[in-house]
């Protein structure tokens, strides 16, 4: 356990020194706290809109933007390493590479999980300043539940990226290939499901067990099942799958870190130093 909490920490002050913490948690506090402030501008108004549709507009962004800062600061977590000679000490070392790449893992976790919940909080601080007293508590549990959930899929990425960087030959490959799957998931694959419940009407009760082959995906159902079914009516292409069980959705977004992650180490077990 101590080899594992060294490598994670170095990995953490690591990304301190970089100014990975700063650069993503001034972006996503930036963009996030735009959206609590004027998120009644699409309605003519401006100034903060009821907590629902915050939530709503939140989640869109980070459902965007983390997936891209979680694979993009983990693509060359193995493969930089081994460019730089770095590997080739890992066998002069008493520790296994299983160890080494779980501690460089929590390590970037918790870079990611620091900036995220920052990013956040300051958006939090906007839409409490605008909330009226009663509902302050909702507020904060809302907001507590959108961070939980970005982190759950920021992670997941995160893993993702650490099976990319385990098999790729060069950075520039990594690189490629992190973006690749950035549009894949983000994108292409989430705008072809929601296309798909728009389509499928009638038998198509699989369709939303399909959306949960999607991390973004799985992140979306979760902040949707946690506000009312007055506030997701107006998303009918959604109507019955945003009832999906939170406890399902944290599970499956779970397994989308353990698997991926998993499939990283028998790769990286398996890479030639």
């Amino acid at each position: 356990m101590q080899p594992l909490m060294i490598i994670a920490c170095k990995e953490f002050r690591d990304g301190l020194r970089h100014r990975w913490v700063l650069g993503i948690a001034v972006l996503l506090g930036v963009l996030a706290m735009g959206i609590a402030a004027f998120g009644a501008a699409a309605s003519g108004g401006l100034g903060f809109t009821e907590l629902p549709t915050t939530l709503i507009s939140l989640s869109t962004l980070a459902m965007l933007l983390i997936p891209l800062i979680a694979l993009l600061l983990a693509y060359d977590a193995i493969v930089g390493e081994d460019e730089g000679g770095t590997l080739l000490l890992l066998a002069t070392y008493p520790i296994s590479r299983h160890t080494w790449l779980l501690g460089k893992y929590l390590g970037h976790a918790w870079v990611l999980g620091l900036a995220t919940t920052i990013g956040f909080a300051v958006a939090g601080i906007v839409i409490a300043i605008g909330t009226p007293q009663a509902a302050l508590m909702d507020t904060l549990l809302g907001l507590a539940t959108l961070i939980a959930s970005s982190l759950l899929m920021g992670w997941s990425f995160l893993a993702m990226a650490y099976w990319i960087s385990a098999g790729a030959s060069s950075k520039q490959t990594a690189a490629a290939q992190v973006l690749v799957a950035w549009f894949l998931f983000v994108l292409v694959l989430d705008l072809a499901l929601l296309a798909l419940l728009v389509m499928v009407r009638q038998g198509g009760s699989w369709l939303p067990w399909l959306m949960l082959a999607n991390p973004a995906e799985c992140f979306r159902l979760l902040v949707l099942a946690t506000l009312d079914a007055t506030h997701t009516a107006d998303l009918p292409a959604l109507e019955g799958v945003a009832t999906r069980s939170p406890a399902v959705l944290v599970s499956v977004l779970i397994a989308w870190i353990v698997v991926p992650l998993s499939l990283a180490a028998r790769r990286f077990a398996k890479r030639s130093l």
